[in-house]
């Protein structure tokens, strides 16, 4: 060890017996005073924090040219779930695959978004593959389509699967919402 290095650490460690003690004490009297000052720093970084996301949102996705695609079940005795594939204009914007708590979500009345982005206005397609266990146990793999013709403003599309009682088959729908 140099004695420029020596002299350095004998200087850091003067400073820390220094002021070790009288950190201690003042601890000991304003912890409770800093704690409350750390909550309040962490309340307010949640609040710039969801503040930057609903920005982002809205410069990345501007209301006039935002599509979002949700999807919805009701039923389902006759088909389970297991993947829905996503195209907008022939390419693939969404491929997602589905846990068991997340089709009991989806049976219970929950919505997913499975898709928010992008299109200039003019005409589009939006296809769905939904796979899954259809009737009697076996593979079921169906599609579903929609064109539609995107104007100014923001544009929803729901994919929803029922069930056709009268057929004893699922049905799969793609529509827009008003």
């Amino acid at each position: 060890m140099t004695e420029g290095s020596r002299n350095l650490c004998a200087m850091v460690l003067g400073i820390l017996m220094f002021t070790l003690p009288t950190a201690v004490f003042a601890v000991d009297g304003a912890s409770r005073s800093l704690d409350a000052e750390v909550q309040a720093l962490k309340g307010a970084v949640l609040d710039l924090n969801r503040e930057l996301f609903m920005l982002e949102e809205e410069l990345l996705y501007p209301a006039n040219t935002q599509v979002a695609v949700f999807l919805s079940l009701d039923i389902g005795e006759f088909f389970a779930l297991d993947s829905v594939q996503l195209k907008v204009d022939g390419k693939e914007v969404s491929n997602y695959l589905y846990t068991e708590r997340e089709v009991q979500a989806l049976h219970r009345g929950g919505v997913q978004r499975l898709f928010l982005g992008n299109l200039k206005t003019g005409p589009h397609e939006i296809v769905a593959i939904f796979t899954g266990i259809g009737p009697h146990g076996r593979d079921y793999r169906r599609g579903a389509k929609l064109d539609f013709d995107k104007g100014i403003g923001a544009k929803f599309v729901e994919l929803q699967i029922s069930d056709r009682v009268s057929k004893q088959q699922p049905e799969f729908m793609v529509s827009e919402w008003e």
